[in-house]
């Protein structure tokens, strides 16, 4: 069908909101979700109106992206107006709406004439074989990329999740040192310690390390792999000296930690058999400690005892530039952070400032958004920033994996960690 007597539907865009106006002349407002693209409803809704008059739709959108022409076949296959009578006039599109999914859109019509820009095709110029594309943007595919050659940009989900990443991935000039803590047990630090390390090691490229500053019976060592070596915090002190002497290589800190190949980080364990007696750090060797870690990490993640006296508690939190605090979502452990936050504003300046620009990350031990929204509605105000972790039965034991949580759960754990990325 030549283009005058295709039929004609019109957006007008401005901002999250446009006025659609259908081939019959009626108007109609369109306004978007947060979770979804004014762009891509128009188009959906353009695609109902071919197919409920059987005709194709030429489909004119105008405002604040400038001015795009689509035609829409009859059966609502996508075909974009080609700039010259030598471009492809078809483009394959996968689209995930109720009437869409599962099943790809056929574009080779037969019969139809491709619609042609009005302006005359300008000359052709030389391409560049450089990319200067981002290295840090990331690809899409399917239907989004459709999208995005049409000027559709991405929804405002995605968008906060890629700015998310791009947090997290950042190199810093110097060692940065994350503290987790809360003074009663079972409230998830282990957990969150692991999930931290998994994506900045993932999505920063590692040199991430998980360290158990734990006197008693520290655990994070049985929630992740195991390395080569049996080894412990208490076998790197009396190395500490050898791996700070100018001829260490970078792979001698190997034989010490446990590499985790998947999520990309190290884990320093602490051994869970020992009483506290028998392995506790005292300032000074917290302190060259430290050296070691800052030395061989960009990203030190501390998962903390409950003993908040202790000296190894007491010069992590002088050492730590980011304080999260995990927590249930139950009254016991959120009032345990509370309380934590309060003796940290006591105690000086410094930790202060700490616990007034801390995260606090609310986990569903068992599905409870309710609750768990109650309890992050009560720190909101006192702290930087509150995220919620979705129940996920992957969280509860066994090895902490990033690829072993569901969808929502994984993207929850990088808005965590681009918050904490922010105070570093």
């Amino acid at each position: 069908m030549s283009l005058d007597t295709t039929l004609r539907a019109y957006a007008t865009v401005t901002g999250p909101t446009a006025t659609f106006t259908t081939p019959e002349g009626l108007i109609e407002p369109l306004s978007a979700t947060p979770t979804d693209d004014i762009r891509q409803m128009i188009v959906r809704r353009a695609i109902d109106e071919a197919r409920r008059t059987g005709q194709p739709v030429e489909l004119v959108t105008t405002g604040d992206r400038g001015e795009h022409h689509l035609r829409i076949d009859a059966d609502g296959s996508l075909v974009t107006a080609a700039a010259s009578a030598s471009e492809p006039a078809t483009v394959a599109a996968h689209i995930e709406s109720p009437s869409h999914q599962g099943r790809e859109v056929n574009t080779e019509a037969p019969g139809h004439e491709p619609l042609r820009n009005h302006r005359a095709p300008e000359p052709p110029s030389r391409p560049s074989f450089i990319d200067t594309s981002s290295a840090g943007e990331p690809k899409s595919g399917g239907w989004r990329a459709f999208f995005a050659r049409l000027g559709f940009g991405p929804s405002p989900a995605e968008l906060r999740r890629r700015d998310d990443e791009r947090e997290v991935s950042q190199q810093w000039a110097g060692c940065r040192t994350i503290a987790i803590a809360n003074g009663k047990g079972g409230v998830g630090k282990t957990m969150t310690t692991a999930m931290l390390a998994a994506v900045f090691g993932r999505y920063g490229g590692g040199n991430v390390l998980a360290w158990d500053n734990n006197d008693t019976r520290g655990t994070l060592g049985w929630r992740t792999e195991a390395g080569r070596y049996d080894t412990t915090i208490k076998d790197l002190l009396p190395a500490a000296s050898d791996l700070l002497a100018q001829s260490a290589g970078v792979s001698d800190i190997a034989r010490y930690v446990h590499h985790q190949p998947v999520d990309r980080y190290d884990v320093l364990r602490s051994n869970p058999e020992l009483l506290a007696v028998h392995q506790r750090i005292l300032t000074a060797e917290f302190d060259l400690l430290m050296q070691v870690a800052a030395r061989y990490y960009r990203v030190v993640i501390f998962d903390s005892g409950n003993d908040e006296s202790a000296e190894r508690w007491l010069r992590m939190a002088d050492s730590s530039n980011q304080l999260v605090l995990p927590t249930l979502a139950t009254p016991e452990s959120a009032e345990s952070a509370a309380l934590l936050l309060d003796a940290l504003r006591e105690r000086d300046e410094r930790s202060r400032e700490l616990a007034d620009n801390a995260v606090v990350v609310v986990t569903e031990a068992e599905p409870n958004p309710r609750g768990a929204n109650r309890i992050a509605e009560g720190f909101s105000g006192h702290v930087r920033a509150v995220e919620h972790i979705p129940f996920d039965p992957a969280l509860k034991s066994g090895a902490l994996r990033l690829d072993n949580l569901r969808t929502p759960t994984r993207d929850a754990w990088i808005r965590v960690a681009a918050a904490a990325a922010r105070g570093l």
